[in-house]
């Protein structure tokens, strides 16, 4: 299944609208909250470890470090709130295209 996926507008940051974006959590940083679980539990899932994992196509936990899985359009702005909300701060999303962290607290 393919998802169609954007970036926001431009001066909502993020860039060109149209541009894929993934996402992904830095376990090591990851206060183990629930916030991005509330926001978009089809992106995110809090596993027995106690802390949060981005999903693959097949609904699966990606555990290996620094796994990313797309952005989907419906769900941006809640992907983007979850990172926005994060108390560690460890919920990066980024550009595809070039690897730019767009949302999360790598974004100059």
């Amino acid at each position: 299944m393919t998802v169609q996926q954007e970036a926001p507008a431009e001066g909502t940051g993020g860039g060109t609208a149209g541009e894929p974006l993934e996402v992904w959590i830095d376990q090591d940083l990851c206060t183990g909250d629930g916030i991005c679980v509330q926001y978009a539990p089809e992106v995110f899932e809090l596993d027995i470890d106690g802390l949060a994992y981005v999903k693959g196509a097949e609904e699966e936990l990606l555990q290996e470090a620094g796994a990313t899985t797309p952005v989907p359009l419906p769900l941006l702005q809640d992907v983007v709130d979850s990172a926005r909300e994060c108390p560690g701060e460890c919920i990066h999303v980024r550009r595809v295209s070039d690897g730019v962290e767009v949302y999360g607290p790598d974004v100059a």
